[in-house]
């Protein structure tokens, strides 16, 4: 087996200044993202001048200066996180927010509240972390914190106008926060502490709906201590459900995001999973639901644009979702919405804005969320969930419920759960339902804020000078604009494609699309690359032929790429396009006259465009012809292998990322490998690698190849992956003949997912290569330390991060920038594992899990160990001809600093939680994402020149 120094002590890091007292004072802002002394070289390559989009973090002096004025900007509060298990969510949704409603009329500051009900002031910086966990050990001395609650709230009541609470779950909507907020007379978005107190309670939200008239959903409470099995038998048998498999929903009365939710059969198992919920603390009272066999569950976002506290709700147009079932997952993960589903995206759900039903059930929903709004006291804004059931069901008798609202000729409508505080995370269904009816992201959250601005008549003076200023600034856009003429440089965003990166593709995509339409000299077009079995009729099967659709805004904001492609098909349906616009248009009618009464309100800034459709080729012509650069976000295959750089290239067209060459060398692992042999006096190593056709493994004899693995690579362990595939995909840690077998049997019946543990070492899910790879390769696994994110010490006195030091290897990820030969590394990253030996899809992307400390911490690597590390980096990145930025994944020897590479993705992750984004955020002086990809569309242009 490779690397395996003695092992070391137990290495317990303290986050610094655990004595220190708690100051309640605002963190300072950082420094200006230009012309600081000490720059770093990577920082430097990224902060040339550019023009200047809406301003992301702004000087709290300005405000005092401006206060006595007739405009100044509106200081705003975001306050993420919370104790729920859905903090990581709530980091997501606030990073949203502040990308989306900052500007030089609006100043956001950060606070954060970490599970022990500690809050603190923290950077916008902390807010693009992937999960809390990444910083949670370091706010002592990265934070400035309260001694309270209640100082908290002071320093609120004192430093902004209103407050923007994006606490997910308890604390953020049971009431807590709001009641804080009040006793402390701090204006914020939102519903009030009572209304959240009636309405987050699933249970009591039952009993309330059924006061007011509403079909419900039968249930059964359960609380901690007090399960009373017979009388759970006789709920059974008064709902008409088999005592021994009748099918039920068991899920926590005060928790989202799914956490908890699982499917239960007869009495013992639905008692046992409701004890199993209490027990594991997600909350201390459960409720048990009849499960709605053959409905459809939808949900419904509605704004309030009434005046003052005149209530006016408005409901957008809801969302269908359907649950995709699959022959080889398990039965019950496929029956329910879970937080996988939520929030990674894959093809196990799809998303239908407006929904598929008959146009009385939409109406049907739209009038009885209004309703619930209005009769439950909710304010600004909110997200109503609920069920479609087009044929009867046995537990919810019609003759008893024939005058309950939610009885339509088509089938039943029930409304299940209320959330306060919506998910705000970039493809949401507030963005996505927003969208649909003429909301960007800004506009949409700005009329929030200035609605519930509205309701506080202490606010009017700061509501109107914000006003002022605001349409000062639109004015002086417009005359730019004007002046500017058609005269805007245009930028092709193009993403997914085929391969199993094409959802993280889509992430990707997004993200610099909305981060580069803030640029006002930017005319920045989303552009989807079609998989290639979608090719139109008269098409060839060659990667120039292949379809790609440049889409408008609401078609981007998909769960999958097959969702964005199935809306591009879909708008040239006359049929459904008819529906669509009677719906569209509808809410319009609603939401226009209304939103036209307050003086904020600008219009609507999303027009409806249909998205076009033209060969690859054609769109290449096409870019050529309005003289655009094309930032590529298309994930492995022909956006990685230089297919894509290669038609740009000859076309002379500007693109992002490293040329055809490299481009082919670095998708191929091997490739890789063998570029970089020579770099071996400068700290540089490569992994022994054994490749094999995926058609000879299954056909050979499993124990043999096994055995010849063992032999050639020195190992007892072996890592495989895919040959040409990325994002963790297809990579196992296999230890036995058996599991080796496993993993060529999901191959064989080509699934989408090994299962959590289904190979003998612990490992989350497993997303698996469709279609299989043509080759796999089989590499010594290679064993690094142990880090773990400990909630507190043994005297629970502090957060701390836990090191077994014991053979001196981690694994990194390094972003690298710059322009041919010479690139520059930012700062690693070490990825820190939480489910198994290989880090998951979730835990590289999905925002909210996975944990990246960034810059690796000086206990852990040292001053000299770390400049070592990233010479060799950027040594392997010259010798590969590498440019404009790409990522490289290696082990790193903590000690000496040398580097074991992994594989080099010329075209990485660009979500809103990837390590590049920490990396730029940890230069000196920070660079935030939208000057991160300014930057790199800017060096295409260089380089073209």
């Amino acid at each position: 087996m490779l690397l395996s120094p003695p092992p070391r002590l137990l290495l317990l890091l303290r986050a610094l200044s655990l004595a220190a007292p708690r100051r309640a004072q605002l963190v300072p802002s950082p420094p200006p993202l230009l012309g600081f002394p000490s720059m770093s070289a990577a920082a430097r390559v990224l902060a040339a001048p550019r023009l200047r989009p809406r301003a992301l973090v702004s000087d709290h002096r300005q405000v005092a200066a401006m206060d006595t004025q007739e405009e100044r900007p509106l200081r705003v509060g975001l306050v993420c996180g919370g104790p729920s298990a859905e903090r990581g969510i709530s980091l997501n949704s606030a990073r949203s927010v502040l990308d989306h409603i900052q500007g030089d009329d609006l100043l956001v500051t950060c606070y954060y509240i970490d599970s022990a009900m500690n809050a603190f002031a923290i950077s916008p910086a902390q807010l693009y972390s992937n999960t809390p966990l990444d910083f949670d050990f370091k706010l002592e001395s990265l934070a400035q914190g309260f001694d309270s609650l209640s100082d908290f709230a002071d320093h609120l009541a004192t430093n902004v106008d209103i407050v923007f609470p994006v606490i997910h779950g308890k604390f953020g909507e049971d009431g807590g926060i709001q009641e804080l907020l009040e006793k402390a007379n701090v204006p914020f978005v939102g519903t009030p502490s009572k209304g959240c107190q009636r309405a987050f309670d699933k249970h009591n939200a039952s009993l309330e709906l059924d006061t007011q008239g509403f079909l419900t959903v039968p249930n059964f409470l359960v609380e901690k201590d007090k399960l009373a099995k017979a009388e759970l038998e006789a709920w059974f048998q008064t709902i008409n459900l088999n005592k021994e498999n009748g099918k039920v929903i068991v899920k926590p009365t005060r928790a989202g995001s799914s956490i908890g939710v699982v499917v239960a059969y007869g009495v013992n198992d639905a008692a046992q999973k409701a004890e199993e919920i209490i027990s594991e603390g997600i909350d201390d009272k459960v409720i048990i639901e009849v499960f709605l066999e053959g409905g459809t569950e939808f949900t419904a976002i509605v704004v309030d644009v009434g005046t003052a506290n005149n209530c006016e709700p408005v409901v957008l147009l809801p969302t269908e979702v359907e649950l995709q079932y699959s022959s080889s997952s398990d039965a019950t993960e496929d029956t329910i919405f879970n937080y996988r589903k939520k929030y990674l995206p894959t093809r196990q759900v799809v998303y239908h804005t407006p929904p598929r039903f008959p146009a009385e059930v939409i109406d049907c929903i739209r009038q009885g969320v209004s309703l619930l709004f209005h009769r439950l006291g909710l304010h600004d804004f909110a997200r109503i969930d609920g069920w479609f059931l087009p044929s009867p069901v046995t537990s919810l008798p019609s003759a008893e419920n024939s005058d309950k609202f939610g009885n339509t000729k088509y089938g039943i409508v029930l409304f299940t759960d209320i959330n306060l505080i919506s998910g705000m995370e970039q493809t949401s269904f507030l963005f996505q339902q927003a969208s649909a009816v003429g909301f960007s992201h800004s506009r949409i959250l700005r009329a929030v804020v200035q609605h519930a601005c509205s309701r506080f008549p202490s606010l009017n003076p700061c509501n109107n000078a914000w006003t002022t200023l605001s349409r000062k600034l639109q004015r002086s856009k417009q005359a730019e604009a004007t002046q500017r003429g058609n005269c805007r440089q245009k930028v092709f965003v193009i993403f997914g494609g085929d391969t199993s990166e094409r959802q993280v593709s889509l992430m990707s995509g997004t993200n610099v699309w909305l981060n580069l339409q803030g640029f006002d000299d930017l005319d920045v077009t989303p552009c989807l690359l079609a998989p290639a079995y979608f090719f139109s009729d008269d098409q060839d099967s060659n990667d120039s032929s292949r379809d790609v659709w440049t889409l408008p805004y609401s078609l981007v904001l998909r769960h999958t790429t097959e969702e964005v492609h199935a809306a591009c098909v879909e708008a040239t349906q006359p049929e459904r396009v008819e529906i669509t616009s009677r719906l569209r248009d509808k809410v319009m009618n609603e939401l226009g006259p209304a939103l036209s009464r307050h003086d904020w309100f600008a219009g609507f800034d999303v027009a409806y465009e249909q998205p076009i459709r033209y060969s690859l080729q054609q769109w290449i012509n096409h870019v050529k012809e309005a003289e655009g650069v094309v930032f590529i976000a298309v994930h492995g295959g022909i956006g990685e292998d230089g297919t894509i750089q290669a038609l740009l290239e000859s076309a002379g067209i500007p693109y992002t990322g490293p040329g055809p060459i490299a481009s082919r060398t670095c998708i191929d692992k091997v490739a890789t490998s063998l570029a970089v042999d020579h770099l071996t006096s400068h700290g540089v190593r490569t992994i022994p690698k054994d490749v094999r056709a995926t058609e000879e493994v299954l056909k050979s004899s499993l124990v043999d190849i096994w055995d010849e693995l063992k032999t050639k690579l020195q190992t007892e362990t072996v890592c495989v992956k895919p040959a040409r595939d990325g994002c963790s995909t297809g990579v196992a840690r296999l230890c036995c003949p058996k599991d080796l077998e496993v993993y060529a049997d999901a191959l064989r019946r080509m699934l989408q997912r090994l299962p959590a543990n289904c190979l003998s070492r612990a490992h989350g899910v497993i997303e698996m290569p469709l279609p299989p790879p043509e080759s796999l390769i089989f590499e010594p696994f290679i064993e690094t330390d142990e880090i773990i994110i400990s909630n507190t010490l043994e005297n629970g006195s502090a957060r701390c991060l836990v090191w077994k030091g014991e053979n001196d290897w981690l694994e990194v990820t390094v972003g690298v920038v710059g322009k041919r030969g010479e690139m520059h590394s930012l700062n690693p990253s070490i990825t820190v594992k939480e489910s198994g030996d290989i880090l998951s899809l979730e835990e590289k992307f999905q925002g909210g899990t996975g944990i990246n400390l960034t810059p690796p911490p000086a206990a852990i690597m040292s001053e000299d160990a770390l400049r070592r590390c990233k010479k060799s980096i950027e040594a392997m990145a010259n010798s590969l001809g590498l440019e404009g930025f790409s990522r490289i994944d290696a082990f790193v020897n903590v000690r000496s600093g040398e580097v074991l590479l992994i594989e080099v993705n010329t075209v990485p992750g660009m979500t809103p939680s990837t390590v590049l984004i920490h990396q730029a955020l940890a230069e000196e002086p920070p660079v935030y994402p939208h000057k991160f990809f300014r930057t790199l569309l800017d060096m295409a242009f260089e380089r073209a020149k």
